[in-house]
C-alpha cells in the first residue's frame, strides 16, 4: 500500500501507538489500515461416495482440479459463499452443508472454511472458472493433479471420515501439515 484511501497521501509502515504490529498509516489524516485474511468457503460436494471436482479454467494453478471454493463477499455467511461458489463454479446444488475443514495459510493470509454437502442431485456443469466437471470416487481421484495442498489434505481428510462413517471437524495450520505430513495431525473441535 502506497496511498491512503481515505485522503490520497502517503501512507508509511509503522506501529501506532497501542499497537503491537507495523500497519499502513497515513501520513496526513493518521487512518490506520488494517490488511486482514481472506476468508475461502468452498464446499465438498458428495454424491454417495464420489465427490464433485472442478479443472480450473483461470490462473493460479489453470488446468489443475480442485473442489469449488472462493473469496466470501462481504454482507454474505461462510455457508452462503461456499454454496454460491458451489453453484458459480460447478454449476451444483446442495443440501445442508456442514463445516469440515478450517486450515490456515498464513503464508497467503487466507483461512479456507470447506463443508461437505450431499449434492441436490446430478445436474452440474462447469461454470465460467472451470473447464470441466466430474464425480470422483476416492482411489480415481487426480491426486497428482491437484490445484492446492489444502484441498488435497481437505479431500484426504473427508475420505477417512468417509471410511468410517464418522465426520469430524478439523482444523490446522497447513504450514505445519506441510513441515512435516507424517506426524501432523490436524486438531479435531
Amino acid at each position: 500500500m502506497k496511498y491512503c484511501s481515505q485522503c490520497g497521501a502517503k501512507v508509511t509502515l509503522e506501529i501506532p501507538e497501542g499497537d503491537n504490529r507495523p500497519r499502513h498509516v497515513c501520513s496526513r489524516c493518521r487512518y490506520i489500515h488494517y490488511q486482514n485474511p481472506n476468508i475461502v468457503a468452498g464446499c465438498i460436494p458428495f454424491w454417495e461416495d464420489q465427490v464433485l471436482l472442478c479443472r480450473r479454467a483461470i490462473e493460479p494453478k489453470h488446468g489443475l482440479w480442485t473442489l469449488p471454493a472462493g473469496f466470501m463477499e462481504n454482507d454474505e455467511t461462510a455457508i452462503e459463499a461456499a454454496v454460491r461458489e458451489t453453484a458459480e463454479e460447478a454449476g451444483a446444488r446442495v443440501l445442508e452443508p456442514k463445516l469440515h475443514t478450517i486450515i490456515s495459510l498464513p503464508h497467503v493470509n487466507q483461512v479456507y472454511m470447506m463443508y461437505r454437502a450431499q449434492l441436490a442431485d446430478l445436474k452440474f456443469a462447469p461454470g465460467e472458472e472451470s473447464l470441466e466437471t466430474a464425480l470422483y470416487k476416492q482411489q480415481h481421484i487426480p491426486w497428482e493433479e491437484m490445484a492446492f495442498a489444502v484441498i488435497e489434505h481437505t479431500l484426504r481428510f473427508y475420505f477417512q471420515d468417509l471410511g468410517r462413517d464418522k465426520y469430524d471437524i478439523y482444523h490446522g495450520d497447513l504450514r505445519r501439515i506441510q513441515e512435516n505430513p507424517a506426524k501432523y495431525e490436524l486438531t479435531l473441535f
